[in-house]
Order: C-alpha cells, then structure tokens, then sequence
C-alpha cells in the first residue's frame, strides 16, 4: 500500500452525501467508487478489491449490516466502517461481530471522516502486513526473531488491549491499548500482575493458573474502571498452553465497550421515561372512572361530565404521546415514507398560524411575520416541515404570556434558508436550556405549571432537522422570551 494510492468504496443512499464525500477523499488523494444502494455497493465490492469500505447503515434495498456480512465474507481483509445517524447498542453489537472496524457517526465534519479513514487505511496496512508476514513465513521460513519482532509491531499497534501474564503472575507482554483502557500510567515487563490489575481481572487470571486442567476456552468479564460508565472494558482472559499439557500463562484481550454501554444506559432511561409518562395520566383515568362507576359515591350529571372530560383530556394527552414515539421511531428507522417536493416556506408558515388560530386568539397574542419576499425553495417532506414549524410556534403560544408577541422571520444566507420564531413569553434558564431537546424533558417552575405537552416536540423537531443536514439555534433569557432559529440548506434532496 506504501507504493499505491487506497482504493474506497462509498455505498450510501443519500446523493449528495455520497458525491460529497468522494470530492473530499479524492482530494486526499485516495481512489474512491461509489455504489448507490446495498446492490450496487455488493457488485462492487465483489468485482473489485477496495482497502476501504463506507458502508450506510439504512438503505431501501439491503441495510448496511447486510452488505458488511457479503462483503466481509467475501473480502474478509477489506476494512469496513458503518457509517449512521442512530447508532444503537444492538446495531453497534452485530456490525462488530460481523468485521465492522467502527461506526462513522453522522453528519460528520470534514476532519472527522478524514480522521477514521486514516485509522482504517492503518489498520488495512497492519492486515496487509500481517498476510504478508505469513506468507513470508510459509514460503521462506523467516528466522524466528525477526518473525517475533514483526509480530510485536502488529500486537501493539491492535486498537484492542493485549497483555500476557506468565505462569508465576509476572507480566510479560503489553501493547499501549492495554495501559489505556486499564487506565494504567505505567508499567514495565516483569511487573507483578497483582501490582497492576484490577481485582476482578487478577482472581480470574489466578483462577486460570490455579487450575489442575487446561480448560481450553476464553473467560470474560465487563468492568467500570471509571464511574458512570466513562470507562467500561470487557476483559477476555484465555490461558496459553504449553504443548507437555501445562500452563505457560494467559494472554488478556481488553476490549472498551464504554460506548455500548452508554448506549445501553441511555436505552434503559428512555424505557423508564416512556413507563412513566404513560402511568400517570393511566392511573387518572382509572381513578375518574372508578368514582363513576361505585354506587357509593353520588355525583351529580355535572360532577360526571367534569370527570369524562378530564378523561378525555388524558387519554387525548396518551394518543399525542404515542403518535411522537411512533414518529421518533420511524426517523431512527428510516422507515417513515417521505414525498419529496418544492416546498415555499410562506405557505407553511401561514397554515401554521391557522392551525393555532384558536390558542393564539384565546391568549390574545399578535403575531408579526416578516418573510424575505422570493424566498428560495426547499426541497423536503411537506407533512415533516409542517410539523417541525407548527411545534416550534405552538410552544411559543404555550409559553408565552397574556397578550404576549410573536414573531417569525425567513431569508437566505449562503446556502441555507433559515426560519427564527421569537416569543416575549416565560423563557428560560441557562441549565433549562442545556437540556432542551432530550426526551421527555420539560421545563418545570412556577410559570409552566398548568402547561400540558409530551415532552417529545422539540425532540422531534431537532430529528427532522437533522435529518436535512440542517442546525437549529437557541436563544433565551428567564423572563424574557426564546428564539429558535432553523436553517435549512436550500438544496435539501
């Protein structure tokens, strides 16, 4: 590969990110095919022998971790990213089990795609190295130091953590991987194991040694070395056999893991979250009717519509919930069908505004809009849109005060066009602000109190925003009023 340029292969769905990254690796100086669906990317890949694979993790015809399974069975040696917008712990589990070298997350900067596609040419190199080492070995029978003296350079340079501990518990081999996921800031060959391990890991090693039979299998344990899953290794220990049937040592495989696991932590919070949004307004309903239907209680026809309507109220609550989990659902997976067309940001902004007609007329609020005139088009969903701008100016309803002001206002600058809705309502914190899109969240003091919501709007909203490659801003002072501005680019596909 010294003598070469890297052969790439993008295979991604979306055209203008694929074009995209070409010119940039190009310019680079890498040779870069491009496949535009799972197919596609799959004849490549088969026909042609790529250093590099870029592979996106949902498209219509094969999903990503499909096309890593043909492509590493085929090309076990080519290295492959999955590059996504919603990484999740499963998705990250199988694309590792099936070869995945790392996730892409997007939308990624210049510098960060760069940055992977280095590691992935290195590690293309350290393979191409390691098959020719063994070819090497095959074919000319290399003497066994200089065999040992490449081999060292491949352990150490392995992104996983490697360490050997002989059998009298003295370390004899590490690579740098291992000091930095053992979070170890020094050590030298001869160490004692006990000195360096952690605990958990040192009574597996000795359980290994102290053993009267070679159990030939690999132990594994997980272990948060740093609170708060800031660091979290899996430590895979399997014991190194001497060939009179005694124990040499054990070699320890130390893997991070700390992203999965955040992952699986931030997964667990969002299914306590849902079970509790949906308990509470459940357990009103049930009490409502529960005092309508005991004999015991008397209640007047008034008393009795009160209580069905607070009913009604909850369970309207309930449908709102559901629908904007199904809706975030289907943006993480892609399978929300989108329409395409020109869209003119005015007509949207007015249906909006008739939409809440109603909620802006009952807290006597005026609304002023000022929109550039020949405004560009969008391309994008119509519906989605629509939806991203009626949520933004129905919280600036909510959370605006009696005869409060909105205001909206739309232009262009350089590629985007950008939309601000600004209100003179209850504002916000600066700790308040920082939390803002996370699900479920929603600002509670003295002046929202008696404000009803899902918590999921301005989730959503940031998910369709993204989903267009667009940013959305935040300004907001307690007492003042917000802003949100969204910009959109002007060649949305």
């Amino acid at each position: 590969m010294e003598n070469r340029k890297a052969n790439i292969l993008i295979v991604d769905d979306e055209k203008g990110l694929r074009i995209g990254t070409q010119r940039l690796l190009q310019d680079e100086g890498y040779l870069v095919d491009t496949a535009e669906n799972g197919a596609s990317g799959i004849k490549l890949a088969l026909e042609k022998d790529f250093d590099l694979a870029i592979i996106d993790l949902k498209m219509p015809d094969f999903d990503g971790l499909e096309v890593l399974r043909v492509i590493k069975a085929s090309k076990p040696n080519t290295v492959c990213f999955i590059a996504t917008a919603y990484a999740s712990y499963e998705t990250a589990i199988q694309s590792t089990r099936l070869g995945s070298f790392g996730y892409i997350p997007k939308p990624f900067t210049p510098e960060e795609l760069i940055s992977q596609v280095e590691l992935g040419i290195k590690q293309r190199k350290l393979i191409v190295d390691s098959e020719k080492l063994k070819k090497e070995r095959d074919e000319n029978l290399l003497e066994i130091a200089s065999e040992k003296s490449r081999l060292n350079t491949i352990v150490k340079s392995i992104s996983d953590g490697v360490l050997v501990v002989n059998r009298v518990g003295e370390i004899v081999f590490y690579n740098y991987a291992a000091l930095k996921y053992l979070n170890i800031s020094e050590l030298k060959i001869g160490n004692r194991a006990e000195s360096k391990l952690p605990k958990k890991i040192l009574d597996l090693v000795n359980k290994i040694l102290s053993s009267d039979k070679i159990l030939l299998k690999t132990f594994t344990l997980q272990l948060e070395l740093l609170p708060e899953n800031q660091l979290v290794v899996e430590a895979a220990c399997t014991p190194v056999p001497h060939p009179d049937g005694s124990i040499l040592g054990v070699a320890i495989i130390i893997s991070n893991i700390t992203q999965f696991k955040q992952i699986e932590h931030i997964k667990s919070q969002f299914v306590s979250m849902v079970a509790h949004e949906l308990k509470t307004p459940l357990a009103a309903v049930q009490g409502f009717l529960n005092i309508l239907l005991d004999d015991s209680i008397e209640t007047d026809k008034e008393k009795e519509k009160d209580y069905l309507n607070r009913s009604i109220t909850r369970l309207n609550g309930l449908k709102d919930l559901v629908n904007d989990l199904l809706d975030i659902s289907r943006m993480e997976l892609k399978t929300k069908i989108r329409e395409i067309e020109e869209i003119h940001l005015q007509q949207v902004v007015q249906n909006s505004i008739q939409m809440l007609e109603f909620e802006i007329a009952k807290k006597k609020i005026s609304v002023a809009i000022t929109l550039e005139k020949e405004l560009p088009v969008i391309k994008a969903d119509v519906n989605e849109i629509s939806r991203m701008i009626t949520n933004l100016v129905s919280n600036a309803v909510k959370y605006n005060c009696e005869g409060g002001k909105i205001f909206i206002d739309a232009s262009a600058k350089n590629n985007y066009v950008w939309i601000r809705i600004k209100d003179s309502g209850i504002g916000m914190k600066p700790e308040e602000k920082s939390r803002l899109f996370t699900e479920f969240y929603r600002i509670k003091n003295e002046k929202t109190r008696g404000i009803s919501g899902t918590g999921l709007g301005l989730t959503i909203v940031k998910r369709i925003v993204d989903s267009y490659h667009g940013k959305i801003e935040v300004e907001s002072e307690f007492g003042t009023g917000t802003a949100f501005t969204v910009y959109l680019p002007i060649n949305t596909n």
